[in-house]
């Protein structure tokens, strides 16, 4: 018989005590494991460089600035070790942190506000896509793209393309996408290929392709 599979160690970044309180007791009742919670950009970068860290939960602001110390050192880490899971956590909505997460065009990040850790289901849900590869942004900064972009190559798209490649910023899979905008995975696929092909993306796998396919969406 098979073992247990391991729990994800994570390494947590949150300066507000009681946040990072809150995040180590749900994360860790969810069946991960808390490989280091930390409050301060150099314990980040630290704890960062720990081969044994499976993903991260990051605060984009950290001491001793507070602006985007936390963005930079997730960053820096997907520089050491491309692919490496990351989630950022951000009070505002703010489109070039997210541009900046996902200009690698590896996936594996997430940038989210963090009222979405209340909604438990949700916040745990991104982080397992994230660290299984995906790309998640959250619904506000998709709110804001959609009402800036205006020009092409994105203006190709028809308004059902634009609607699918949102969802697909989020982090929905076909069968996601599929059950909300009430339709098949089928037509969901030639949807997406009809992007790729709008978007002028070249052959790839396509977890790469959507990840640059939101990339061109987000470029303003």
């Amino acid at each position: 018989m098979g073992g247990a599979v391991p729990a994800a160690r994570l390494v947590l970044a949150e300066d507000h005590a009681l946040l990072r309180a809150g995040l180590i007791q749900l994360l860790e009742a969810k069946g991960f494991e808390i490989l280091a919670a930390v409050d301060n950009l150099p314990e980040l970068q630290r704890a960062l460089a720990d081969p044994r860290a499976d993903a991260a939960v990051v605060d984009v602001r950290m001491p001793p600035t507070f602006t985007d110390e936390g963005l930079r050192a997730a960053i820096e880490a997907r520089a050491a070790r491309p692919g490496f899971p990351v989630l950022v956590l951000s009070q505002y909505v703010e489109q070039l942190y997210a541009r900046e997460l996902l200009a690698s065009g590896e996936g594996a990040v997430g940038y989210l506000l963090k009222d979405r850790v209340g909604d438990v289901t949700e916040f745990v849900d991104a982080l397992h896509r994230v660290a299984a590869g995906g790309t998640v942004l959250d619904p506000s900064v998709v709110a804001a793209v959609l009402d800036r972009r205006r020009d092409a190559p994105v203006e190709r798209l028809t308004a059902r393309e634009r609607e699918v490649l949102a969802l697909m910023a989020e982090g929905r899979a076909n069968a996601g996408i599929a059950q909300s905008l009430v339709v098949t995975e089928k037509a969901v696929a030639k949807h997406i290929n009809s992007i790729f092909a709008k978007l002028d993306l070249p052959t790839d796998a396509d977890d790469h392709r959507r990840v640059r396919a939101v990339l061109e969406w987000l470029r303003v």
